[in-house]
């Protein structure tokens, strides 16, 4: 379905783009080195922006599980529909962050820090505590997804409701705000497919001294996300019954 095409084709430009202002920084021998966390956040802004704008009007630019999740758990986003945006937006993510690697092979093959290239695939915390860092991944996609609905124009209705082209640009700052106000503990992942779609690229992909794929992380930006995604739409849903 067209749908799906989509929700695939606007999750791999956002991942291109938004791993690629990471690469970008994180790597060795680029031009980017000295953006830092606010060339990141912009970055990200841009690529969501670019993301929502192309697959909006078909899809409704979900680009993210708990955004699909969330809609859904509102009544407002058919469950029927469900796994194939997942799947889309998963297979998007992986499409994406792969094309990154191929745009930044000779910089992935002469950067040592293994960090640096886990960074441009997939989120680590600044300081390792689990249940903090799910706690930060939930509030961040609480307020993310919370927003989204009152920008998609949503109300109780039988009708459902999804981002416009129009939206592209709001959807941006809401992105840019989340980067730059609660990015800083986990690296605001606030999208499954975001985080995991790469991580798993990173394990397959041959990359000169890439080192672990921090796989002991990887349930709280699946996880996190969802449970925020969902606590969103139950709030949602109350403050428009009261």
């Amino acid at each position: 379905m067209e749908v799906y095409l989509f929700e695939f084709i606007g999750t791999a430009l956002l991942i291109l783009l938004g791993n690629g202002i990471v690469a970008n920084v994180a790597l060795k021998n680029t031009f980017g080195g000295d953006a830092g966390w606010v060339g990141i956040t912009i970055g990200w802004g841009v690529a969501v922006f670019v993301g929502v704008f192309v697959s909006a009007d078909v899809s409704g630019a979900h680009l993210n599980p708990a955004v699909t999740v969330g809609f859904a758990t509102a009544g407002k986003f058919a469950w029927s529909l469900v796994p194939g945006y997942i799947i889309a937006q998963f297979l998007g993510a992986m499409t994406g962050t792969t094309l990154v690697w191929l745009s930044y092979k000779k910089q992935y093959d002469t950067t040592e820090d293994q960090g640096g290239i886990l960074s441009s695939f997939a989120n680590t915390p600044a300081i390792r505590s689990p249940f903090w860092n799910f706690i930060t991944e939930f509030i961040a996609t609480f307020a993310f997804v919370l927003a989204i609905f009152y920008i998609a124009g949503g109300s109780i209705s039988d009708e459902a409701i999804s981002l416009g082209s129009l939206d592209a640009l709001p959807v941006a700052l809401l992105v840019l705000a989340i980067g730059i106000s609660l990015g800083g503990p986990t690296g605001y992942a606030i999208n499954p497919a975001r985080d995991l779609g790469p991580r798993i690229m990173h394990a397959i992909l041959p990359i000169k001294g890439k080192g672990s794929s921090a796989w002991w992380y990887a349930w709280i930006p699946v996880f996190g996300p969802i449970a925020g995604g969902v606590a969103a739409a139950l709030v949602y849903l109350w403050i428009e019954m009261i």
